[in-house]
């Protein structure tokens, strides 16, 4: 496709960029106009916190039981446990959801992030919230050479595009993968890089896994834990595997906006959206917490806080924190991922729920609505594709300005054209929507060692969110750290101290 025809696509780029302190805001190109018009808030506040500075914080205005800063799913599945209290929720973007986040195109909805959790964290969400699950029940597939290949690390090994030797390969990758006990060497595992593992193999087996690990865990094979590769490797070709991932429209997006529609009516007034926390300062029997708010500063309190923000945030607002646990929040690294949406007005590609495509821009891409696609009455009528586009560490700044994150945009677009015949479809609209630090990358000890010490509770600030939990960065981590946070503040509001968190992981039964 050529440019001219490329400037009457319209793009659409959106998203949480700012470095330290996330924001949201909008550039819209219209397919008539050479400069986009930018929508939303400014990002000065953010950059002044990650620059070190301080503010003439105001005196308490009011009081609460416990105060949870971050409305992402740990956030809010942390205002949900908490809803009998008094609580207040803080969050800096104006609406709530942060990486799980839903949109919608004359109807269809699609995700912005986070897109599936399993069956055991669906059965809760029913349980709690009446969201009935829906199961991908396909193996994810490759296109490789312009092949479609349907079951990659199952059947698929006998069909891709590859010389034989090659394909013996990925089988030999496979069986000594399986024969590996990650369980009771998971410690000895997560102190490796995955891509020890991968020497000896040819080069395609490495390309797969160097594109399979950044969308998934924010990082190629040489930065990568070995234990979570290898334990992903059990999940997805072990003997007794069984795909019990479940997705909703929306992917994870709608599980935030399920807690929102629920929460809201009632507890919408402590509920606060647009709210930049700058300060939060333990004061003896409370912690005061200072946030922006339509310019002006407040300082409210309570007797506890759940911090479910990124630990490259909280270490940033919160006092007191101990010198260990800072070096450990620092330890922790995040990747740059921006995720495209293609909208469709006919049927492109259906064939597979999420597809990965080794060599391109974006790692694999997700069919929006293949949940749904067979429940009764329903008719596509949108064909909406969902690339996931992670980024090095190094190619953050790319995500800054409006040029180069279209171009990025553009990118995926013209590697998905020439993907496989009959991919050449020009979209109605490209939509991306980017994050610079939304997924922390699971790095070699960062489960085992780092993650514990930075995530243990001060005696009034309790930390949730994902990068609590890991293995990995995921819904079901979130939820867990954010239910873990709630009954720390249950204790500490009885008047109980908390136990002392272990000082090192537990790695029995280790999940990916």
């Amino acid at each position: 496709m050529g440019s001219n025809r490329r400037d009457f696509i319209k793009f659409v780029v959106a998203g949480a960029v700012a470095a330290g302190c996330p924001v949201d805001f909008r550039l819209l190109a219209a397919p008539s106009e050479a400069t986009p018009v930018v929508e939303g808030e400014h990002n000065e506040i953010c950059h002044q916190i990650r620059d070190g500075k301080t503010f003439d914080l105001p005196p308490v205005s009011a009081r609460h039981d416990v105060i949870i800063v971050g409305g992402g799913v740990s956030g809010l599945y942390a205002a949900h446990l908490l809803k009998n209290y008094d609580f207040l929720l803080l969050e800096k973007e104006p609406h709530f959801g942060g990486n799980a986040y839903e949109e919608d195109f004359n109807g269809a909805i699609y995700a912005t992030g986070a897109a599936f959790t399993d069956m055991e964290t669906a059965a809760q969400l029913q349980s709690e919230f009446g969201m009935k699950p829906l199961k991908v029940d396909n193996w994810d597939a490759s296109i490789i050479k312009g092949k479609h290949v349907p079951d990659t690390w199952g059947e698929g090994l006998d069909h891709l595009p590859y010389p034989p030797a090659v394909r013996e390969g990925f089988k030999k990758f496979r069986q000594d993968m399986l024969s590996i006990d990650y369980k009771k060497r998971a410690a000895e595992l997560d102190a490796l890089p995955l891509a020890q593992f991968l020497r000896g193999y040819p080069a395609e087996v490495k390309q797969w896994w160097d594109g399979y690990g950044p969308s998934n865990w924010g990082g190629a094979s040489e930065i990568s834990s070995a234990m979570v590769g290898i334990a992903e490797m059990h999940i997805i070709a072990g003997p007794d595997r069984k795909d019990d991932r479940v997705t909703w429209p929306g992917g994870n997006g709608a599980i935030t906006h399920r807690i929102v529609e629920v929460m809201k009516p009632k507890y919408g007034e402590r509920m606060v959206g647009s709210a930049t926390t700058v300060a939060v300062v333990p004061s003896g029997a409370e912690v005061k917490v200072t946030y922006l708010k339509d310019g002006q500063l407040k300082t409210v309190a309570a007797k506890s806080v759940i911090m479910a923000t990124p630990k490259f945030i909280t270490l940033r607002i919160v006092n007191g924190i101990p010198d260990k646990q800072k070096e450990a929040m620092r330890k922790i690294r995040y990747a740059p991922y921006p995720v495209i949406n293609l909208i469709f007005d006919k049927p492109v590609f259906n064939k597979g729920y999420d597809t990965w495509c080794p060599g391109n821009t974006f790692t694999d891409f997700i069919v929006a609505d293949w949940t749904i696609r067979h429940e009764p009455g329903y008719k596509q009528k949108y064909n909406i594709l969902t690339f996931y586009t992670p980024l090095t560490e190094d190619d953050r700044g790319y995500l800054l300005t409006e040029e180069s994150s279209r171009k990025i945009a553009e990118r995926v677009l013209h590697d998905f054209q020439k993907l496989y015949p009959g991919s050449n479809v020009n979209p109605l609209e490209v939509h991306m929507y980017r994050r610079g630090h939304p997924m922390f990358i699971a790095t070699p000890g960062n489960y085992t060692q780092v993650l514990p010490i930075a995530s243990a509770p001060m005696e009034r600030v309790f930390f949730a969110n994902t990068d609590s939990a890991g293995p990995v960065s995921g819904t079901d981590g979130a939820m867990r750290m954010a239910s873990k946070a709630a009954k720390d503040v249950q204790q500490r509001l009885a008047g109980q101290r908390r136990h002392a968190r272990p000082k090192s992981m537990a790695t029995d039964g280790v999940t990916v």
